[in-house]
């Protein structure tokens, strides 16, 4: 067996020390953006560290079921949500799990998983905050909300490619779930802590690798100070109050050397993650061709950032580090 270290990594020779897991939530719509997001701080955290939930495992029915029941994997009443809040708990009380698998290669269900605790856990799907208790279980909570227009072109650009899909049919069973998105996976964004928007630039992006990325941040996580960076330089980053929210902007057009000096600035406020300094984050794949986006790259980072400062917390001896901000945020959901 293998004991966590200082960093939250294993290391080998050594019986484990019971720590409860960080826990990183990722909600969105169907091709927002949430496997590209969560892939790269995987390969950062490294797969032995990471515990991954995908809650389109936890639906009711199978593709064809749903076809009779004119159903929608949107609706909570096609997923067994209370049994993936019964699931986090376990997880979050370092307790393995016996997890079902759904198979998007043809809609049907594949043989259980048995998934061990692990020193982070990522949660992604489309209902992952629908119940207060799935809610309460994470500790970063994130929310892709692309532009529907750009969602829907890399919805039908992914099910055709990889799960063999027509245009015309990706099309149609995006305008049937519509109504299903707006009523229950839009609602989910209050309860983030970043909501995630990747949009085009005024004029068009050149490609994929230089879309702007919108962070809406949130007021139940303590964000780093980038307020340095906000300098008015062409190409630069902007920090503005939009409708009462905090937003900042990264352009895709920011410049390497520009990029780097922040990503240094965000790496030098996390004293626990010196061995998963790597140039792998912003990775990103079209098609078959590697992409590789700086915008990305410092989305990813702000997201580790934030389990890394939970992950410092604990082993400072702090077990509900984030507790009295996460209680004002609810506080504000609940009345807005």
């Amino acid at each position: 067996m293998a004991k966590p270290g200082h960093d939250g990594m294993a290391k080998p020779g050594r019986e484990p020390v019971p720590q409860r897991p960080v826990i990183l939530g990722v909600v969105g719509d169907s091709a927002s953006g949430k496997t590209t997001i969560t892939r790269g701080l995987v390969r950062v955290l490294g797969e032995e560290s990471v515990a991954r939930i995908c809650i389109d495992d936890y639906h009711r029915y199978d593709r064809a079921r749903r076809a009779e029941l004119q159903i929608t994997p949107l609706d909570p009443a096609c997923n067994h949500l209370d049994i993936v809040a019964q699931h986090l708990r376990h997880l979050r009380d370092g307790e393995p799990i016996l997890k079902p698998t759904y198979r998007h290669s043809d809609g049907t269900f594949g043989p259980a998983r048995y998934v061990r605790p692990a020193p982070f856990t990522i949660v992604e799907g489309l209902l992952g905050y629908h119940l207060a208790q799935m809610r309460e279980v994470y500790d970063v909570r994130v929310f892709m909300a692309p532009p529907e227009e750009l969602r829907r072109r890399w919805k039908v650009r992914r099910d055709c490619s990889r799960r063999g899909y027509t245009t015309d049919a990706v099309l149609a069973e995006l305008d049937r779930r519509e109504a299903d998105a707006e009523r229950y996976i839009r609602p989910q964004r209050r309860h983030a802590d970043l909501t995630i928007s990747f949009v085009e630039p005024p004029g068009g992006a050149i490609d994929g690798a230089h879309l702007d990325a919108e962070l809406i941040l949130g007021e139940g996580l303590p964000h780093p100070d980038l307020t340095p960076f906000v300098d008015g330089r062409p190409g630069g980053l902007e920090l503005v109050h939009r409708d009462g929210e905090r937003v900042l902007r990264i352009p895709g057009c920011i410049g390497a050397d520009q990029a780097a000096a922040i990503e240094e600035a965000i790496w030098s406020r996390m004293r626990l993650a010196t061995r998963l300094r790597a140039r792998r984050l912003g990775e990103f794949t079209v098609a078959t061709e590697l992409c590789r986006s700086e915008a990305l790259a410092l989305v990813q980072l702000l997201v580790l950032y934030h389990l890394v400062s939970v992950r410092q917390a604990l082993e400072d001896g702090c077990q509900a580090p984030l507790a009295p901000a996460r209680a004002r945020a609810a506080r504000i959901s609940s009345v807005g």
